[in-house]
Parts: structure tokens; C-alpha cells; sequence
């Protein structure tokens, strides 16, 4: 009996990936600043500087935590549409059965649909 195909990988939790990327993209800012003032720019230039050098470099260099973050943005997205689309009523409820009764209602018709 051949094994099932493995399942897809699952995306990684929204929260820790933001928080993750953000700490990545901070201690880079931090990293080129402390650099540029140990050559002797003033903190404040230093500062700005970094900020504006931290960009294009954390789309290099942190490119598979920006993947990361993609799939988990676009998981929890679609995780919203398909909820909005069961409030609506557009998509049924995985608790009911296939007819459309569960144990919500027992049959009732809904009282907002008129």
C-alpha cells in the first residue's frame, strides 16, 4: 500500500514572522549606524544614513525572511476571505452537514434571509 503524498507545508505564524523581520531589519539599521559613527559621523547623520542604506539592503539580504512573511500574510488572507465569505453566507459552515442542517438552527430557516 503506497504512502500518501506528504501534506503541503503549513505557513509559518503571522506574529513571529513580523516580529522576526522587524528585529532583523532594526539590528540592521543599528549595525550600519554604529558603523558609519565608529568612522566618525555624528550620531544623527549616522542614523538617517542607516535608515536610508538599511532599505534596499534588508531586500537582499534578508530575501528569505521576505518570503517568510509573503506566504504567512497570504495564508492569513486567505484564511479572512474565507471567513468573510462564511459570514456572508456565500460559503457553508464546515460544522453543517452537506443539506445544510447542523446543530445551529435544527432546521430553523434564518431569520436574516427573511
Amino acid at each position: 500500500m503506497p504512502a500518501p503524498p506528504p501534506a503541503p507545508p503549513s505557513p509559518p505564524p503571522l506574529a513571529r514572522t513580523i516580529t522576526l523581520y522587524t528585529l532583523a531589519r532594526i539590528a540592521l539599521v543599528v549595525a550600519a549606524a554604529a558603523v558609519l559613527v565608529l568612522v566618525g559621523v555624528p550620531l544623527l547623520i549616522a542614523v538617517l544614513v542607516a535608515l536610508i542604506v538599511a532599505l534596499p539592503l534588508s531586500m537582499v539580504l534578508f530575501r528569505g525572511l521576505r518570503a517568510q512573511l509573503d506566504s504567512a500574510l497570504a495564508a492569513r488572507t486567505e484564511q479572512r476571505a474565507q471567513l468573510r465569505a462564511r459570514l456572508r453566507g456565500d460559503e457553508p459552515d464546515p460544522d453543517t452537514g452537506p443539506d445544510g442542517s447542523g446543530s445551529a438552527g435544527e432546521g430553523e430557516p434564518d431569520a436574516r434571509r427573511g
